[in-house]
């Protein structure tokens, strides 16, 4: 008997403190029949009861499946939907794949001349004169 009871106790300290951040972390537009402070009160001096309260009669029901980890904002107000990760997000990746290509032709470029600039240096040593114009693509 005395395990129910401490399960009870328990079952009883969870759902005060999760009808607590929920009251808490509310809009104001969401709360209805008290001002927030009552229901804190009654949450933290009848938990048992209070917590039914507030889940039952205090908040307003979601309609767009948001729960208490939800962004609390409606579906009106949340604009377009855009994606959860960047990885999900074309514009992101395309970006990406631009910026890549261009360093890419950066880096190509940078070894190209320090091959020529290389080239050169060895020709001079060896006493041929250094090419002029272009070289052929490869």
């Amino acid at each position: 008997m005395a395990r129910l009871y401490i399960l009870l106790f328990v079952v009883q300290v969870v759902l005060a403190v999760c009808a607590l951040i929920s009251c808490l972390s509310a809009e104001e537009d969401d709360i209805r029949h008290l001002p927030r402070i009552a229901w804190v009160l009654m949450i933290l001096f009848a938990p048992l009861i209070g917590s039914i309260a507030w889940f039952v009669a205090g908040r307003k029901r979601r309609t767009d499946g948001g729960g208490m980890w939800s962004t609390g904002a409606r579906p009106a107000e949340r604009g377009p939907q855009r994606p959860l990760a960047p990885d999900d997000d074309p514009e992101f990746l395309r970006s990406i794949e631009e910026r890549s290509r261009k360093e890419d032709q950066q880096l190509f470029q940078r070894w190209e001349e320090d091959l020529r600039r290389r080239e050169d240096d060895l020709r001079r040593r060896e006493g041929d004169p250094p090419r002029e114009g272009p070289r052929p693509e490869v």
